[in-house]
C-alpha cells in the first residue's frame, strides 16, 4: 500500500550530472515494499507543480526509520527545484509506488541498466542472490555507481556509445556476447530509454530467456486517473506505468507504437 510521508534528507552526493540523496522514509518500505524496481513520487515544489516520479535506486527497513535511496538527474523545474533541496530538509513523499521485479531471489538474473536506468538496477543487484550486470551510457561520466555493483555482483560490464569506457557500443551488444557464453540465466531485468530495452527483448526472445522490463515515461497524477504515463501493449490494450508497472513482461509491451 503506498502511503504518503514526511521524509528527510539525510544524505546528498554528486554522481556526474545525477544526485544522490538518502532519505529516511518512516516506515514506507516495511509498509509498502513489493520487490525492486518501484518508484517514489514526490513533491518538488509549490501546489502548481505536478509530483515527479523517482526510481528507488536501494530501500531498506531500518530503525527508527526505513531508509529510501534515490538518483534523479535535472531535467526540469521540478527536478531542479528538488537537487536544490539539502541535507536536513523535509520532502512530501507518496511511495513506495508501482509493481517492481516480483520474483524469488534466488533467481539468477542478467541485470541491464541504461542511462539513469542503471539506479534501480543496483536494488535488484542486492535484492538477488546471484547477478551480473550490464551498465550503459552515451559515455564515462553517464555511467554511475559501479564500484557498488561490483560489490554485489559476480560480474559487471560497461557499454558507452562513445567508446570511453568499456565495449564501444550499445548494452544488446553485451547482452548477446553473455547468452552465447552463459545459458544459465532465469532472467533479464532491464530499465533505460525505450530503444535499448526493445533491443535487450528482441535478444532475450532470440535465446530463449524471459525479459522484466521497467519502461520510463512521463507522469502526471501517479496514481492511474490520467492517461501521460498509457503505454501501448502487443495485445492492443493500453496499461498505465505508475499503476500497472513500471516493470512489464517484455512480451507484453508493443515495441512498435
Amino acid at each position: 500500500m503506498k502511503v504518503e510521508r514526511k521524509c528527510k534528507i539525510v544524505e546528498k552526493a554528486l554522481m556526474g550530472d545525477a544526485v544522490y540523496m538518502v532519505l529516511e522514509a518512516g516506515d514506507m518500505v516495511r509498509t509498502s515494499f513489493k520487490g525492486p524496481g518501484q518508484f517514489v513520487h514526490i513533491k518538488c515544489g509549490d501546489a502548481q507543480l505536478l509530483r515527479r516520479p523517482i526510481s528507488v535506486c536501494l530501500c531498506s527497513q531500518d530503525q527508527p526509520s526505513d531508509l529510501v535511496s534515490i538518483v534523479f538527474e535535472v531535467r526540469g523545474e521540478g527536478t531542479a527545484r528538488l537537487a536544490q533541496r539539502e541535507v536536513g530538509e523535509e520532502l512530501d513523499v507518496l511511495g513506495l509506488a508501482g509493481n517492481g521485479f516480483q520474483l524469488e531471489q534466488d533467481k539468477r538474473c542478467l541485470l541491464v541498466g541504461g542511462g539513469i536506468g542503471i539506479p534501480p538496477m543496483l536494488g535488484c543487484a542486492s535484492y538477488f542472490d546471484r547477478s551480473t550486470a550490464i551498465l550503459g551510457g552515451r559515455s564515462q561520466d553517464k555511467i554511475i555507481l559501479t564500484d557498488r555493483f561490483e560489490v554485489c555482483c559476480d560480474k559487471v560490464m560497461i557499454a558507452t556509445d562513445d567508446g570511453s569506457v568499456g565495449h564501444h557500443g550499445f548494452v544488446d551488444a553485451l547482452v548477446r556476447q553473455e547468452l552465447e557464453q552463459d545459458k544459465e540465466y532465469d532472467y533479464i531485468l532491464a530499465c533505460g530509454p525505450k530503444p535499448m530495452l526493445r533491443n535487450v527483448a528482441k535478444v532475450a526472445d532470440e535465446f530463449g530467456v524471459a525479459c522484466l522490463v521497467s519502461m520510463e515515461e512521463r507522469m502526471g497524477c501517479g496514481i492511474g486517473a490520467c492517461l501521460v504515463c498509457a503505454c501501448d501493449m502487443a495485445d492492443g490494450s493500453r496499461k498505465h506505468v505508475c499503476k500497472n508497472g513500471p516493470v512489464f513482461d517484455a512480451k507484453e509491451v508493443d515495441w512498435n507504437a
